[in-house]
């Protein structure tokens, strides 16, 4: 079976962390959100994967084709223009001849694919999308169905009180390659607000299922963070950490003066080096190359890769990325800390 991910968005709302860096390939846990993707699909027997990518397109393809432990085909297709969803997803046409799968590439979640494709045929539909229940729908595209699980409306973006319903579209599909034909080609187009409505309105089956024990879009900031607690947390799994049953990992590859404390949940990279008196956690991910002078306090905040902070840093719920150098005697609380710049939180 095979798979496309959209990920040519320029990640605006994730800014600063998408500076340099395309919103799919921001770590989670030190993993690449899309590399992680990828990786759970080969678990559910997809062995093809198609990329349409437009931001930072090079960043995306050179990763991919420098990593060999996927053993999955990989195919980095590049828009010259934004086409948008509907758009990207036409351009792609040519990888698909039977049913495939479709991902936003800025989800995080806990779905079984395997239970969602066989929904898709025994309903017979030729497009089936996951939903999932939110509190306030009015951020996302609603969705509304009927008791077969056949959908009969789409609404974008209602306003508060006008939903029709609390499951909402959560970036995940399944298709019929016929539908591609519907989906003008070379033009800009939402599969959100264009497609969907239009394959309804033509008499295209198309079902929801409900079936995601966990999920959000990483499209902030905030939402970066909280996905991080959640899987500290353990209401996000993921396949290579238990917080629940192991507080600390990578502690054996780190090193760590004797009089550091370490207090779980931590996350360790490779290569990481942490100075006399230093406190750090919890509910701290450490990317590789990390290194802390003496006595620096991190807690509740996410490190990227080579990243440096002299004695007596404090970090508290904030986000560093990759390259910074952080001088001695500085503080961040609820600060995202990029090489340009320190921005709080919003």
């Amino acid at each position: 079976m095979k798979a496309l991910f959209l990920a040519g968005g320029m990640g605006t709302r994730l800014r600063p962390l998408t500076n340099h860096m395309p919103k799919p390939m921001v770590p989670v846990m030190g993993i690449p959100l899309l590399e992680r993707s990828i990786s759970e699909l080969k678990r559910c027997g997809v062995n093809e994967i198609v990329v349409s990518t437009c931001y930072q397109a090079g960043r995306i393809e050179q990763h991919f084709a420098s990593d060999t432990r996927s053993g999955m085909k990989i195919h980095c297709i590049c828009e010259e223009k934004p086409l948008g969803t509907g758009g990207a997803i036409k351009n792609c046409q040519k990888y698909f001849d039977d049913t495939f799968l479709i991902f936003n590439s800025d989800i995080l979640c806990n779905i079984d694919l395997k239970a969602l494709v066989a929904s898709h045929r025994e309903k017979k539909a030729d497009v089936t999308i996951a939903a999932v229940e939110v509190k306030n729908p009015s951020d996302y595209g609603v969705i509304e169905y009927d008791p077969e699980e056949t959908i009969v409306s789409f609404t974008e973006k209602p306003k508060p009180g006008e939903e029709k319903s609390r499951f909402i579209n959560a970036g995940i599909y399944v298709f019929e390659p016929r539908v591609l034909d519907v989906i003008p080609t070379e033009k800009e187009s939402s599969i959100e607000r264009d497609i969907f409505p239009l394959l309804l309105k033509q008499g295209y089956r198309m079902a929801v299922y409900r079936g995601s024990s966990y999920w959000i879009d990483i499209g902030t900031p905030q939402k970066y963070m909280q996905a991080h607690r959640d899987i500290f947390e353990g209401s996000c799994l993921v396949p290579e950490n238990n917080f629940k049953s192991d507080q600390v990992y990578g502690l054996s590859g780190a090193d760590i003066a004797p009089s550091a404390k370490i207090t779980g949940p931590v996350w360790f990279g490779k290569n990481v080096h942490i100075g006399a008196n230093a406190v750090i956690g919890p509910n701290v991910v450490i990317g590789d190359g990390f290194e802390a002078g003496r006595g620096c306090e991190i807690s509740n905040s996410v490190i990227w890769n080579n990243v440096s902070a002299g004695s007596r840093v404090d970090l508290d719920h904030s986000v560093v990325t990759a390259g910074c150098r952080i001088g001695s005697g500085v503080q961040c609380q609820n600060t995202i800390y990029s090489p340009e710049s320190k921005l709080p939180f919003a």
